[in-house]
């Protein structure tokens, strides 16, 4: 049974603080069921959306070919699914200076942007992620540490970075003791435990797919394994277990950036997980229910604005080709085309990389797009030269801003959180 464990903090009389962050008092940490042969059960309603949510994204990877490359459309959602769970979690970040960052960087230039750098990390963890679990490839314990780890590395966190907590963390309250918190997170002795339950459950296959990511995800969060990170941690795993039930092999639904707009539902669903008592009781089948709910119409919703991104970046290639004039499939020129709603700002190495042509042909073929005003050369760095796609950072920031109204359309129905302005010139 789940249940609330009283505990004692010690106060500290030694730091100058004010008196009310350091005094001692008793606190009650909660600590969750395990997951693994937990009675779980969905009400009709909530496994029709499920199953509207797991349609869906089927649909997206299926369908993805049939527009622009799959690999550019899903080098751009995860962006914006990286982007998204790190807005979450307060850095706040513009999809152009993020792009500008992210070659910067490529180009060996040491980052003065440090939020940026904290969103690349994020972007790191996103693909070791996805690229570490294959279909029906178990998810472990190191899976989730190493994904820890590469969010942190490098930042002011650094030490911390793939490490399970050693200490009590808390949610809401004082920042210096758990007296007047909003949730207490289990004990930290019993963490390790509770994650190998969490990896054991994300292995087993008696579930639907989303339903197990949204009670994946929600069993994370309330266990709160690490000392920071465990948001972003948490979304992460969410495309873990998808990526091993084989429904999104190749695309992800940018989910976090609808339950980013949906913040106080994310938040207060989530809270209602958190029952006391039997697993079987009424509230924490109702809890769960809702949570999952929410989780299933926020893939939905997801896929939706994805798809329309898709054929908004199908427009902007035909019209590519269009100012083009003659482009032989398979050419230099073609193949940047296809690959910049992926890599919206690109170098000369890069793109050579990317197209695996020479480097003298790659250079050739941006001189080409430069000529139609496909591409804009600009400076990254320390002056280096790299050369944007407006068009797709354009478009980039349109779904972002449409991923971030309620109803889909931020013209008629204003954002509900911070959104990145459309770009000017």
């Amino acid at each position: 049974m789940s249940k609330l464990v009283r505990q004692r903090w010690e106060g500290d009389f030694d730091r100058g603080l004010a008196r009310r962050d350091r005094r001692a008092c008793d606190y009650d940490a909660y600590v969750p069921d395990h997951l693994v042969n937990r009675p779980l059960k969905l009400d009709g309603d909530v496994a029709a959306d499920v199953a509207d949510a797991e349609r869906a994204i089927t649909r997206l990877n299926v369908d993805a070919s049939t527009l622009i490359g799959t690999e550019a459309l899903a080098r751009i959602l995860l962006r914006a699914e990286a982007v998204a769970s790190s807005r979450i979690e307060g850095l706040e970040v513009g999809s152009r200076r993020l792009l500008r960052a992210e070659v910067a960087r490529e180009l060996g230039d040491e980052s003065i942007d440090v939020t940026a750098a904290e969103v690349l990390g994020n972007i790191d963890a996103m693909v070791w992620a996805i690229e570490s679990v294959t279909l029906d490839q178990e998810i472990s314990l190191s899976h989730i540490l190493e994904i820890h780890r590469r969010l942190l590395v490098g930042t002011r966190m650094d030490e911390h970075a793939g490490r399970i907590r050693t200490e009590q963390n808390w949610i809401g309250g004082s920042g210096y003791n758990p007296c007047a918190a909003d949730f207490v997170p289990p004990p930290a002795k019993m963490v390790k435990g509770l994650l190998n339950d969490l990896c054991a459950f994300c292995n087993e296959d008696s579930l639907p797919a989303v339903a197990q990511a949204a009670i994946a995800h929600a069993q994370f969060e309330t266990i709160h394994p690490f000392v920071d990170g465990n948001g972003r941690t948490g979304r992460a795993l969410v495309h873990l277990v998808l990526r091993r039930r084989g429904l999104a092999s190749r695309v992800l639904p940018p989910v976090s950036l609808i339950l980013a707009t949906w913040s106080r539902d994310y938040i207060t669903r989530l809270d209602g997980t958190r029952y006391l008592g039997r697993p079987s009781s009424p509230e924490a089948h109702e809890g769960l229910n809702r949570w999952i709910g929410l989780f299933a119409a926020a893939c939905t919703r997801a896929v939706r604005d994805a798809t329309s991104f898709e054929e908004r970046t199908a427009e902007l290639q035909a019209d590519w080709k269009s100012r083009l004039g003659n482009v032989r499939a398979g050419s230099t020129a073609d193949l940047l085309v296809r690959i910049l709603p992926g890599a919206p700002i690109i170098t000369a190495t890069s793109a050579t990389a990317l197209t695996g042509r020479s480097f003298q042909a790659t250079n050739e073929a941006i001189d080409r797009l430069l000529e139609a005003e496909i591409l804009t050369q600009i400076n990254v760095g320390r002056r280096n030269r790299a050369f944007e796609a407006k068009d797709v950072v354009v478009a980039f920031t349109a779904l972002e801003r449409r991923l971030a109204s309620p109803s889909g359309n931020t013209r008629t129905s204003p954002p509900a959180r911070s959104v990145p302005r459309r770009p000017s010139n």
